[in-house]
């Protein structure tokens, strides 16, 4: 029971409350290492209105995207391979293991030494912060789909591929879409990550420079601007995964 205040309106108060007393802390201490909302949001306007933020936006995001996108692409058909066939899985899975269980940080150094530091060295460390959150969800999706209705495929005479495409994918299709949410969080710690440790530029820039100049106002903005990003990411995919599985939601209201 939230009372008369819909969820909505509980979260916009709490925000506002947080922003407030944010808001009065930072005009009381009044001191330079430390901005408050308003300074951030006039910070804000000032590196939309010359352009500065959008550029560096852009190439963060192309990053992101490439990465992401690399990382859905091989993760799904590798997690059902591996749910599928015994072999593959028992061939692969001490490799994945290993990458998963290593700090992906401890292999920057090797990856720029390998693809230099510009874009191809940032997307290699994207998919790498993305791919295993998708490709062990859509493994563990795939694993649990219903002995039953596979039972049942199989008595229609339904080859792999008519599985793969009509029941199992379908029937993983929450979990798949978990863990691409998973994996934009970690995309973007993945993102500032290769920003900072191979060439700085993109969002990661933002950060370094201002926080070297001391202008926690700006320093804010990309800092902000990526909370935007994962929300509105997280939130989108919540959205599908609604209309791809609305029962799951049915269920959890129930």
């Amino acid at each position: 029971m939230t009372g008369r205040l819909s969820p909505t309106a509980i979260r916009s108060l709490s925000v506002l409350i947080g922003l407030t007393a944010w808001e009065i802390y930072g005009r009381a201490i009044h001191t330079v290492i430390f901005a408050y909302p308003s300074q951030i949001g006039r910070a804000f306007a000032e590196l939309t209105r010359t352009g500065e933020l959008w550029f560096y936006l852009r190439g963060s995001l192309v990053v992101l995207a490439l990465g992401l996108a690399l990382a859905i692409a091989i993760g799904i058909p590798v997690g059902v391979v591996m749910a599928r066939g015994a072999t593959v899985e028992y061939a692969l899975e001490p490799y994945i293991n290993a990458l998963y269980a290593t700090p992906t940080v401890a292999l920057i150094p090797l990856i720029v030494l390998w693809a230099g530091f510009q874009v191809k060295a940032k997307v290699i460390l994207v998919f790498l912060f993305c791919v295993f959150p998708v490709l062990i969800n859509t493994y563990q999706g795939v694993k649990h789909t219903d002995a039953k209705l596979l039972e049942v495929a199989r008595s229609f005479c339904a080859g792999e591929w008519s599985m793969w495409r009509d029941l199992m994918v379908p029937s993983a299709a929450p979990y798949i879409l978990a863990g691409i949410r998973l994996g934009i969080g970690r995309g973007l710690v993945g993102m500032i990550v290769a920003e900072f440790y191979t060439a700085i530029t993109g969002l990661g820039y933002m950060i370094v420079q201002y926080a070297n100049n001391f202008r926690t106002d700006r320093l804010f903005v990309p800092i902000v601007v990526l909370m935007i990003l994962g929300v509105g990411l997280t939130s989108l995919l919540r959205r599908i995964e609604r209309s791809v599985a609305p029962w799951l939601h049915v269920a959890q209201q129930e």
